[in-house]
């Protein structure tokens, strides 16, 4: 018969990953003719535990480098979107979900913006990203002890050397 012990440790109990390609609109302070740039830029996101589902709370600012005026000047506009995404995850035990669970949220695909387009005097953009969830939780592993083990109980003390003899090196010159 085998004797076990068990080790409690944190383990991943649910995980996903969701794309999501979002549309998005701002107004510039002039009418653009062309745009010749855009970014996005300070991506900050978080979540919270709702059982099988992660809440996701971002935000992010997009930048349009534009011209207008007949393409004879240029400016830069900047405006800070915010976003919520649910996210349902697959989970290896509904038992050990709760809300003291760690989420780890990570951007695996930065948000990029893949479409831009002027529509009269606002610009819209395409915007796709990628997120990954992963619940840490506590787990149990079970592993099997060695027969030749020594129980807890028939281990010895280790013994005092009381009868040190002092002189044992001698002084020679």
């Amino acid at each position: 018969m085998s004797n076990y012990k068990e080790i409690v440790t944190k383990t991943i109990v649910g995980k996903g990953r969701k794309t999501s390609v979002d549309n998005y609109s701002l107004t510039p302070e002039n009418t653009p003719n062309t745009v010749l740039g855009c970014w996005v830029i300070n991506h900050n996101f978080s979540g919270t535990n709702k059982q099988n589902e992660v809440n996701i709370n971002g935000s992010f600012d997009i930048n349009v480098w534009y011209s207008y005026d007949n393409d004879s000047k240029t400016a830069v506009t900047t405006r800070n979107f915010t976003y919520q995404d649910i996210m349902r995850l697959r989970v290896k035990d509904m038992d050990s979900l709760n809300n003291d669970n760690e989420i780890i949220v990570r951007s695996l695909k930065q948000p990029t913006v893949q479409d831009v387009k002027i529509k009269g005097n606002e610009v819209t953009l395409k915007v796709e990203k990628e997120l990954g969830v992963e619940i840490i939780g506590e787990g149990m592993v079970k592993i099997a002890i060695e027969e030749d083990e020594l129980p807890w109980d028939d281990l010895y003390e280790e013994e005092s050397i009381d009868d040190v003899k002092e002189d044992y090196v001698k002084d020679e010159k």
